[in-house]
């Protein structure tokens, strides 16, 4: 199931299915680091900052909703507890990555090194902790938590969204404010400057 027929799917008021909800997302990091290996100069940082937001995004639901749910089963405990972890080790990454102004040899690095991190835990999860947590938790139990999850979601997109155009208006006003700044210094100094000839006008006239 692709993206596009996990949000369809959620449009139409179905129950949502928490395994391919996640897995949908891992297809879709997946091609952005397919993205990346081709891409170069700035875009390589471009393609970087849209899959920091959507393992950004994919982190905070398995850690808000899905992973509580895995914790206190025995069956799931340990790989659930091993997952947090791993989600640590991405987060730090994705941080200095995230920190970089240019993709030189040092962020190839460290952007291959968060890859093989994260196609390491997809294995993981869909190998091991969504075959266990399956046999584990019951059907309605499931599809409960993959409408939270689907909620939970929408919920942190619209945050994000609501931010950014926050940023913007804020931008734009500070931009304003600092144009309308100059165009009063402007004036103040051609005044300051009007006046000082006028000044020396005046003094020339009294030595004659």
């Amino acid at each position: 199931m692709t993206l596009c027929d996990v949000k369809a799917r959620a449009n139409k008021g179905g129950d949502m299915d928490p395994f391919e909800l996640l897995k949908a997302d891992h297809r879709k990091v997946e091609e952005l680091f397919t993205e990346l290996e081709s891409a170069s100069g700035k875009q390589k940082l471009q393609v970087f900052g849209q899959i920091k937001t959507e393992l950004e995004l994919h982190t905070h639901i398995e850690e808000k909703v899905f992973y509580p749910a895995l914790e206190e089963p025995e069956e799931t405990h340990d790989l659930t507890l091993e997952a947090y972890e791993e989600h640590a080790v991405v987060k730090d990454l994705l941080k200095k990555l995230g920190r970089a102004r240019t993709a030189n040899d040092e962020w190839e690095a460290q952007a291959k090194v968060l890859q093989e991190n994260v196609e390491h835990h997809v294995e993981e999860e869909e190998n091991e902790l969504f075959p266990k947590a399956e046999a584990t938790l019951g059907e309605e139990e499931l599809e409960e938590l993959g409408d939270r999850m689907e909620a939970e979601k929408a919920r942190k997109q619209r945050g994000a969204s609501s931010k950014k155009s926050a940023k913007k208006s804020a931008s734009k006003t500070k931009s304003a404010s600092t144009a309308q700044k100059r165009t009063r210094t402007s004036k103040k100094t051609s005044k300051s400057s009007g006046s000082k000839k006028s000044g020396s006008k005046k003094s020339t006239s009294k030595k004659r």
